[in-house]
Formats: structure tokens, sequence, C-alpha cells
């Protein structure tokens, strides 16, 4: 693929997790959470964004989030679980973007607040139609996302390279 093609970027927060007595990095999905999952999952395939590449946090949460979102896709995109997501500023998240190969196109990082919201926030120095009033309003409860779109190669990632081109979260 041409670094010229935009690429673009879906950050999905984790789904509503538990609070068992239990690390937090093992706090499983809750039953609103599991729902909320797959419908994020269906909301993702409707968008049309023929994701490449999904990199998932390794806690437990996210893991559940992604493995019920995947099962409405029709074909399941190559996964990486990456510790590195848990517990990331946005600045170390957009290092581990920086990573992706470039013939990537589209990518899915399943994470956690504040991080994956203040990675929306940085990135984008626009925002089409209303998803920018939308984001601001909803804020990012679990199992949103937001999609960003930005031109050249994973390492030209930056703060405000972005358009925020869709955002998304469950109804309460």
């Amino acid at each position: 693929m041409s670094v010229a093609e935009p690429r673009r970027i879906v950050l999905f927060r984790h789904a509503k997790a538990d609070w068992p007595q239990v690390t937090d990095h093992e706090r499983p999905l809750a039953e609103r959470g599991r729902k909320e999952a797959a419908v994020a999952g269906r909301k993702l395939v409707d968008s049309g964004i023929p994701i490449d590449l999904a990199v998932c946090s390794t806690a437990t949460r996210t893991r559940e989030t992604w493995k019920l979102a995947v099962q409405e896709f029709p074909q399941r995109p190559k996964t990486v679980y990456e510790e590195r997501i848990y517990e990331a500023s946005p600045g170390e998240l957009i290092a581990l973007l920086n990573e992706t190969p470039d013939d990537v196109r589209d990518v899915v990082l399943i994470g956690h607040n504040p991080g994956i919201q203040g990675l929306a926030d940085i990135l984008s120095g626009r925002s089409d139609g209303d998803a920018g009033e939308r984001m601001r309003r909803r804020g990012f409860p679990a199992a949103a996302f937001a999609v960003v779109s930005f031109d050249g190669s994973w390492k030209s990632l930056e703060p405000g390279v972005a358009t925020l081109i869709d955002y998304w979260a469950p109804s309460e």
C-alpha cells in the first residue's frame, strides 16, 4: 500500500467491567459490558472500515471486549495483544502506533481510559460533521469508539495530524 493513502485508527475503549476481588488487570466484563461489546462490534462492521490489524491490551476486560466484538466481523483481522497499552498515556500509545508496518492501513486499538480518550483528543486536529461535538458531549464511556484518519506513514503519526471522522457510544 502507498503511504499516500489515508490511514484510519479506531480507538476502542473496553466495555463495562465488573469489580470482583481481583487485580485491576484481571477485571472481567460485567454482563452489560458483554452485551455492549457485541453491539460495538456490529457498529464497527457497519462503519465499513476493513480492519487490517487489531492491537489489544492484555487486560482481561479488553481481551473479552475484543473477543465479543470481533465475532461480528465477517473476517477476523490479525490480532496482537500488547501489554504496553495497559495504563499507557496518549504519548505512549502514539509511540506504539508509530511501530505499525506501513503495509497496514486500518488499525483498531482496544484499550483503556484515560489513554484512549486522550489519544482521540490529541490526534484530532479537526473533525468531520458533528463527531467532535458528540464526543465532547458524551465523553468516552465504556465500549465507545472514535475513528480518526490521517495521511502519511505510521511513523509520521503525531498530535494534531488526524481528523476525527466518526464517534459512537452505547446508549445509557
